[in-house]
């Protein structure tokens, strides 16, 4: 009636992954700290009434060696608790159409104080960990991983960008 399954032993070539485990303290300090660096690149948008955040858009330009950059974080919808923020990327220079940057929807948390990306590209719902390999060719910790290139995007605004309207009233344009 039942037949029992005997496992196979693995030859000595063969490696024995472990499952990947979530690192919750990881994902949520990263989270954290996008969060902040995000109120750090729209503070002139947080000290606005709520019903005026609404459709904003802020664009940073980042120089990296020949190219410049243009980084747009666009405010899509705005609650009591949460914002949604689409961040887009776009080269100044013409360069090939293969090389675009990802589209990122990203939520904020104002009571949590989390940033987390919610969407890049069509892909959406990201689970914490993923079995591999997967449908979707996803990477076990590919929640981990776009929310660390998040980070990755907005130190560079921070750190090397300049807001392309204060920029536009130096020059007096």
């Amino acid at each position: 009636m039942f037949t029992l399954r005997v496992a196979k032993p693995q030859p000595s070539y063969v490696s024995v992954r472990e499952r990947y485990k979530v690192d919750l303290p990881l994902q949520m300090a990263e989270c954290e700290t996008n969060y902040l660096r995000l109120q750090k690149l729209l503070r002139n948008h947080f000290s606005k009434p709520a019903e005026d955040q609404s459709g904003d858009e802020y664009r940073f330009m980042v120089s990296r060696g020949e190219q410049q950059w243009l980084h747009q974080l666009r405010i899509l919808e705005r609650s009591p608790y949460t914002a949604t923020l689409q961040l887009t990327q776009t080269t100044i220079a013409t360069t090939s159409n293969w090389l675009r940057m990802p589209k990122l929807t990203v939520r904020m948390y104002h009571d949590a104080k989390l940033a987390e990306v919610l969407a890049w590209e069509g892909h959406k719902r990201l689970r914490p960990r993923y079995e591999y390999p997967n449908q979707a060719m996803y990477h076990a910790d590919e929640k981990l991983q776009i929310n660390q290139f998040l980070g990755e995007l907005l130190s560079r605004c921070l750190h090397e960008g300049h807001h392309v309207d204060d920029v536009k009233q130096l020059l007096g344009l």
